[in-house]
């Protein structure tokens, strides 16, 4: 629809007005004591609202039992709130009502009906003092808020007919929203589904994490595969968020620890940077809770600007200190090949923890007030750390209450991590694992933190000792061998000597040898005493040394770097672990840290993710919504998705099937058009669409899913066109995701994939038959285009470890969540039995999922095998690698990408993935899902019984059991 000329002049306005007919408030903006008609209606504002209350009251417009918040805005007051910020809340010129400027007044006037719950959610929290829960994580993968935010408010009716109004669709307003940038994978996009899990079921929580300015990278795809830029999505400001200018804390890097009186620590000196609050609300679906994602940005005091550097030309200088505080939020996860980068890394984990602990503390103290009682800190406060990233906060937690708050050191340990009678609410810090992968385990050089946090490198060798204390008091000194291997793989200081106590206790032995054994002889001596002879005695030497030997105990290598152990930390300094999936969690127990689990098996527990049913159905895919409302009976499913079983009894309903066909046809047809859009390839709705979108990473295994296409493209181009349609139903295969900026060989697959592509789409004999489409610049918001209209969705991660070597039978893929949010929309899975594609095809049942490849149990002979050089790869594996070795595909040389599967052992080769073992099984099991997809009676039934086993996965159950079993808070109805 075409944008209209506007002018709001006839807008001025300080005070908001409601017009009350049927129960709807219309907001009028006036100046005080004047006189305005509209809709055939007169108002006078007096004074300020509460006075705007009482004359409205006076006129019978409101009674003393209806509240101002009890009334639902209607399509005039909405229209005249944007029409209010495009005036008076001005990004762009007065002239014209375009589409950005529409979005930015548009977001703006919801913003305005969020303020309202969200101070109030904020107020009542702070009155009665609730226990609430702390979510720190480096990633926020939002999306766009806007059809969220109202779609919560249950006003998506009303703005769609008020922006009709001012003569543009809400559609293509919501589309000129850019992504929030603050994440890049499933660990985002979790954060971001329990926020909203959260404010929907009125758990007190708050998230925090870091305001990235550039995100992790835009992608573009071109000819010579992917490039990154900086994302912009700050430059138009965000509408969402509001800056917190009181609300600052102090972070302090380098530096010194000086000792004081009474042996009090300080830390002086250094790098001093502050972190500012930035405060985004996130709504509940129908509650008033509106809770907070508090993000952290970095900057130093003005007088830190050099004003003489910088009019005497040294510009770099003049703002040196500027930008070092700036460039912590920069960038999420910058290159950390070199010193610098790793330096950054570290200054982001710091900074998030510190501000945020600071945060939760100052308001801890605010609301206890004169009251205030450190020993029931762990009574009102739950810190979850989402992964390692957030770590710190163990010892910076320690530091303040120590440094700061004057607390002994035995205080601070039992309020982080403390165990009394195995009562959960004694403890304040909890960690969820979510992948065995090396980048998750994260362990950073001793050297660098001492550098950079030198009081918290102190704090953890004191938790590392306690750590070592404990080991000792449960395994006992006896086994010397034993002990070491546990201290080797338990300390949280890795390749560093045992604390001198320690190591003298288990060096001193009770009884010396020599006495043990003169004592032995004086016993067995008869009354016929020998000489003992020359080699006896050499004999009787050889035995006192090895008897008065002691193992030594963890002798540092001088070779290898001294680490700190990060996931050791959490474990040893937090009350609860957890994995996000049941195979995961299992291998966290029997193999990550089966050494802790043996020690301490209360810690440890299960919390199998979800999606949040909100965006990933009720928004996202309204056509599927209004059908499973409809056959279910209500909306419930919404929030109880256990509803979504009901599905089942109609599934071979023919009425159910033409109607969810109908759906998926309309949401394929719009993903065309994207496609179209985005990459210039235009493809049939009617074949398969079949979709692998995450990011890109080896154990991901893209390159298996290309290579089955490659096989199926060399097939077809052997076959008569007769052939051709009799053998394959037609598919489309699209890709997405981006590979990390330094991944060299994630970005071969993109180039790889995008070459593919290039060849397949316009072979005209080929046709609609097959194409391959890579779409650029993955994130929530092409997800929320792309799930819908998928029917086939891959998921299969390697099941080998690059951790645990051959004895290693884990998955890779912790838990998965797209997976999740591909069944919900009726999607059918075809994967390998990791991550939480085990419990999917549990529910969804095991015909309804396609199943292939090597097992767990199989997995250390099979690496065991290669090793020893006798693999021999499937003839149609060579096959596929000669193809592309011959330049059918691009002029490119593909031999690193190609010999990465080749050879029996080396970093970058022997296939550690197992593509090739996997293959022949993958290409077999493509062929039933072909065989599947002719039958589409059958095909529609599998995707019902997908959508209605996914009601398992919902973030609302994780964030219940969360709740229940570790925070140990309780819902918050606002009254």
């Amino acid at each position: 629809m075409a944008s209209l000329p506007f002018s709001a002049t006839s807008f001025h306005s300080t005070f908001i007005c409601f017009n009350y007919k049927a129960r709807n408030p219309n907001l009028f903006f006036l100046k005080k004591g004047s006189r305005f008609t509209f809709s055939r209606r007169k108002f006078i504002i007096k004074s300020v609202a509460s006075d705007q209350r009482q004359d409205l009251k006076e006129e019978g417009q409101i009674t003393e039992e209806a509240s101002l918040d009890t009334f639902v805005p209607d399509s005039a007051s909405i229209a005249s709130s944007i029409k209010y910020h495009s005036e008076f809340t001005p990004s762009f010129a007065p002239d014209h009502f375009e589409l950005p400027k529409a979005f930015k007044a548009t977001a703006e006037s919801v913003r305005d009906s969020l303020i309202i719950n969200w101070n109030a959610t904020y107020a009542y929290y702070e009155k009665i003092n609730v226990k609430q829960a702390y979510y720190l994580s480096m990633e926020y993968l939002q999306g766009r808020a806007l059809l969220n935010a109202i779609g919560n408010l249950e006003l998506t009716g009303a703005y769609a007919e008020a922006l009709k109004k001012l003569g543009h669709n809400l559609e293509d307003v919501a589309r000129e929203e850019p992504d929030a940038a603050l994440g890049n994978g499933g660990l985002g996009r979790l954060a971001s589904c329990f926020l909203d899990s959260l404010a929907t079921l009125n758990y007190p929580a708050w998230g925090y994490g870091l305001r990235y300015k550039y995100g992790l990278f835009k992608q573009y795809i071109t000819k010579d595969g992917q490039e990154e830029v900086a994302e912009n999505w700050l430059e138009m400001g965000n509408p969402w968020e509001i800056v917190r200018n009181d609300v600052s804390y102090p972070v302090k890097f380098y530096g010194e620890v000086i000792s004081g009186p009474e042996g009090i620590k300080e830390w002086v000196g250094g790098e001093d940077i502050t972190a500012v609050a930035y405060d985004v609300p996130i709504p509940g679906y129908k509650t008033k809770t509106t809770i907070n994602l508090r993000l952290w940005s970095t900057k130093v005091a003005l007088e830190k600007f050099d004003l003489s550097a910088f009019n005497a030309g040294d510009h770099a200088k003049a703002y040196s200190a500027m930008k070092n505080a700036e460039k912590i939020c920069y960038i999420l996860y910058p290159g950390d090949e070199s010193l610098e980068g790793k330096t950054l890394r570290l200054k982001q984990q710091y900074t998030l923890c510190s501000a945020s602990l600071q945060d939760i503390i100052a308001r801890y103290e605010r609301r206890s007030g004169e009251f205030l009682n450190w020993e029931i800190f762990p009574e009102k406060v739950a810190v979850q750390m989402n992964d390692t990233h957030p770590t710190l906060c163990i010892p910076e937690l320690i530091r303040i209450l120590i440094d700061v708050k004057g607390l002994s050191w035995e205080q601070a340990w039992n309020i982080t991590q403390s165990y009394i009678n195995g009562d959960l609410s004694t403890r304040t810090v909890a960690y969820t694992n979510h992948t065995v992968l090396p980048e998750a385990l994260e362990k950073w050089s001793l050297e660098l933190m001492e550098k950079l946090l030198p009081r918290h490198v102190e704090i953890i060798k004191m938790i590392d000792e306690e750590l070592v204390q404990t080991i000792i008091d449960e395994y006992g000194t006896e086994d010397l061998d034993m002990l070491q291997e546990k201290l080797k793989q338990m300390r949280i200081l890795d390749n560093i000597e045992l604390p001198e106590s320690v190591a003298e206790m288990i060096a001193k032995p009770e009884k010396s040898s020599v006495e043990a054994i003169e004592s032995t002889e004086e016993e067995d001596v008869s009354d016929e005493e020998t000489e003992p002879t020359a080699e006896e005695d050499e004999l009787e030497e050889e035995e006192i040394e090895e008897k008065n030997e002691v193992p030594p105990i963890i002798e540092p290598d001088p070779k290898l770097p001294k680490l700190v152990r990060m996931a050791n930390l959490c474990v040893a300094g937090g009350y609860a672990v957890n994995g996000v999936a049941e195979i995961h969690s299992e291998i966290v127990k029997n193999e990550v840290f089966n050494d802790f689990y043996e020690m301490w098996p209360e810690k440890f527990q299960n919390k199998t993710n979800g999606v949040t049913p909100r965006r990933w159905i009720r928004f996202c895919n309204p056509d599927l919504s209004k059908i499973i409302t409809k056959w279910t009976g209500s909306e419930d499913w919404v929030v109880n998705t256990e509803k979504l079983v009901t599905l089942r009894k109609f599934a071979d309903n023919e009425d159910l099937q033409s109607e969810w066909r109908e759906a998926k046809r309309r949401n394929k047809v719009k993903v065309a058009s994207f496609l179209r859009e985005k990459t210039g390839y235009i493809v049939n709705p009617d074949a398969m669409f079949d979709v692998q979108v995450k990011r890109i990473h080896e154990y991901k295994r893209q390159l298996l899913n290309i290579m089955g296409i490659v096989y199926r493209y060399k097939k077809m181009k052997e076959m008569s066109h007769e052939e051709r349609k009799a053998s394959f139903a037609p598919r489309v295969c699209i890709f997405g995701g981006k590979a990390f900026a330094t991944y060299v060989q994630a970005k071969r697959i993109v180039k790889f994939i995008t070459d593919v592509g290039a060849t397949v789409n316009h072979d005209p004999e080929i046709g609609d038959l097959l194409k391959v489409v890579f779409v650029p610049d993955y994130n929530v918001s092409v997800a929320e285009m792309l799930i819908p209209g998928s029917e086939l969705s891959q998921h299969i991660s390697s099941l080998a470890n690059t951790l645990f070597q051959l004895f290693s039978t884990a998955g890779m893929e912790a838990s998965g969540t797209s997976n999740m949010k591909f069944a919900m929309n009726g999607c059918i899975l075809i994967g390998t039995l990791d991550g939480a594609n085990v419990e999917i095809r549990q529910e969804v049942g095991e015909d309804n999922f396609f199943l292939f490849g090597a097992e767990a149990h199989e997995i250390a002979g099979l690496r065991k095998e290669r090793a020893e050089g006798k693999f021999v790869p499937d003839p149609r594996f060579e096959e596929v690698k000669s193809y592309v070795r011959s330049g059918v595909f691009s002029p490119y040389n593909y031999e690193e990408l190609m010999g990465s599967l080749e050879g029996n052992e080396g970093y970058g080769r022997a296939d550690y993935f197992l593509v090739g073992k996997d293959f022949p099984s993958y290409i077999e099991c493509q062929d039933k899902v072909d065989e599947a997809y002719r039958d589409q009676k059958r095909w529609t039934k599998m995707s019902i019984l997908n959508t209605a086993g996914s009601y398992k996965f919902s973030s609302d159950r994780t964030i219940h059991e969360y709740a229940r079993d570790i925070w140990r808070i309780d819902p918050v109805v606002l009254p």
